[in-house]
């Protein structure tokens, strides 16, 4: 503060504060406070605080023991306050036995609560067809209210094409159980290269299921529960089906849902142009197909060059290029590798 003051005359009050760290005010509040001092004397030493009227002092022992006792011990401060009052005591108000067992640690949830550990997303990379795996079970309603089948979907992340599913009355393990076995051995899976990623459903845990995997040797992933990104792929692909126009309110029958699904999955496959794989078909990209499509499509851009060079201001017009890589939970981007490929969108 003194050298502030001292160098005031020479740069002015702002710069000389600015100088010495202070802010613009602080010598005139320290001029005042002096002043204040000068005049008023020493501030006075504060006495003892006076106990307020309303204090129990010595019954708040007699207080707790009641709520301490064999009796009261697992009674609401609430109930115990109506018991006294009905037996005309009044020790102290609800408020106050709150209090007094905030206080003393009487406060607390009274039995064991579960407790669980963190959760760690798995963070899953395909670059090449089989490598993960999506699956899930929706609902589709059926003919009545409350009654409904369920569609059970498995899906490659990295070409996005289903490679199994099924149509059952109810959700089982077993059943489950017998889709991932039929759909691992009709794609020639090569044991320890697929890992099989699902959120935390019945069927997904089930012991049927997990032993299954272990006994093809296909690792097991699993996502958080109730979280709306545990099992985007699939959620996705659900997505296009049920917007889909043809997709009914209701179905009559089991029949006519696999009927549905049977002609909705051929074209998810062969016919839809999906905009994650640069509107490829799921077909093209899982067989390897793709570059040679996109050979012709690069072929049609240029003759239209060609023909007409100020259509595209002249500059050659390009394909986007193919996403090479696809994640669920990738890691933040400070932490990817500098040479891996970028992952897909999920359009």
């Amino acid at each position: 503060m003194a050298a502030a003051t001292e160098l005031t005359p020479a740069l002015g009050a702002g710069a000389a504060c600015r100088a010495v760290g202070l802010w613009r005010g602080a010598p005139g509040r320290q001029q005042a406070r002096s002043h204040r001092r000068a005049v008023m004397g020493p501030p006075k030493p504060r006495g003892p605080r006076p106990c307020p009227p309303l204090a129990l002092d010595a019954q708040e022992q007699l207080l707790l023991d009641t709520l301490n006792s064999e009796r009261f011990a697992d009674t609401a401060p609430a109930t115990v306050h109506a018991t006294l009052l009905d037996e005309g005591q009044y020790l102290g108000s609800v408020r106050t036995m709150y209090r007094l067992l905030a206080a003393n640690g009487g406060c607390r949830e009274r039995r064991n609560q579960l407790t669980h550990p963190a959760y760690t997303k798995p963070e899953l990379l395909a670059v090449a067809p089989n490598q993960v795996w999506s699956w899930d079970i929706t609902k589709l309603k059926g003919p009545a209210k409350w009654t409904c089948y369920h569609l059970y979907v498995i899906l490659d992340i990295f070409s996005r094409f289903v490679v199994g599913w099924l149509i059952a009355p109810r959700e089982c393990s077993e059943l489950a159980q017998q889709l991932i076995a039929d759909t691992v051995a009709r794609h020639d899976v090569e044991p320890g290269m697929l890992t099989l990623h699902a959120d935390r459903g019945a069927a997904m845990r089930s012991k049927p299921v997990a032993s299954l995997l272990v006994d093809l040797d296909v690792a097991r992933a699993t996502a958080d529960l109730h979280v709306s990104d545990d099992n985007p792929y699939s959620e996705s692909q659900f997505k296009t089906m049920k917007y889909r126009p043809e997709f009914p309110a209701r179905f009559g029958c089991i029949e006519d849902a696999r009927s549905h699904c049977q002609a909705f999955f051929a074209w998810y496959n062969d016919q839809h142009r999906h905009s994650g794989i640069g509107h490829m078909t799921p077909h093209s990209v899982h067989y390897g197909l793709a570059m040679e499509l996109r050979v012709i499509r690069q072929a049609a851009l240029d003759a239209a060059f060609l023909a007409n060079p100020n259509r595209f201001k002249n500059k050659r017009p390009q394909l986007p290029p193919m996403p090479t890589a696809a994640w669920i939970n990738p890691p933040p981007e400070e932490t990817k590798p500098t040479s891996e490929p970028f992952a897909r969108t999920l359009n």
